[in-house]
């Protein structure tokens, strides 16, 4: 698939959970994100039970840590539902963490009110344990550049490569 001639360093992948989905926040969460770095594409996704294994491949090795079967919740919450997962450009070399810092913290009830998660959400890791379920918190975004290709390959794949060229990189006339 290749890497960008910039290195991952500058790209992310943000991926708006089902409920950010069914709660009809895809776009205001996209935008918050593009206030800060380029959005270069979108776009929904039915998910496959392999994507949401190979994008929750750490979860899954931790299923120790869970109180709850993660392989069967994930599949209850992701397989067969509609997500949007976007591709973004910054301009530093630490854009994943750049971006993942709006984020706030994974859990909505101690994430700071000026960051998407504490501005958004409504769920908390107290209310999911009692529901054994994951916690419902939006949206992902790449933790580093290895996450950022990772990421890239599982929501966008080889067909997708185009979009990683360089954003000067002109169209060859015919």
């Amino acid at each position: 698939m290749g890497t960008p001639d910039d290195g991952w360093e500058r790209w992310t992948v943000a991926l708006c959970k089902p409920d950010a989905t069914r709660r009809g926040l895809v776009n205001p969460i996209l935008e918050w994100i593009g206030a800060h770095a380029l959005l270069v594409y979108r776009r929904t996704v039915v998910v496959t039970e392999a994507q949401i294994r190979a994008h929750y491949d750490d979860m899954l090795a931790l299923q120790d840590r869970f109180p709850f079967d993660v392989a069967a919740e994930l599949r209850r919450n992701w397989v067969g539902q509609r997500v949007t997962v976007a591709l973004f450009h910054g301009t530093a070399d630490d854009t994943p963490q750049r971006i993942r810092a709006l984020l706030g913290h994974y859990d909505p009830a101690q994430a700071a009110t000026d960051t998407i998660r504490g501005h958004y959400g409504t769920d908390s890791t107290a209310y999911a344990r009692t529901e054994g379920r994951f916690i419902n918190n939006l949206i992902h975004t790449s933790d580093d550049p290895a996450g950022a290709e990772r990421e890239f390959g599982v929501w966008f794949g080889p067909t997708y490569a185009h979009l990683i060229r360089p954003l000067h990189e002109e169209t060859p006339q015919r």
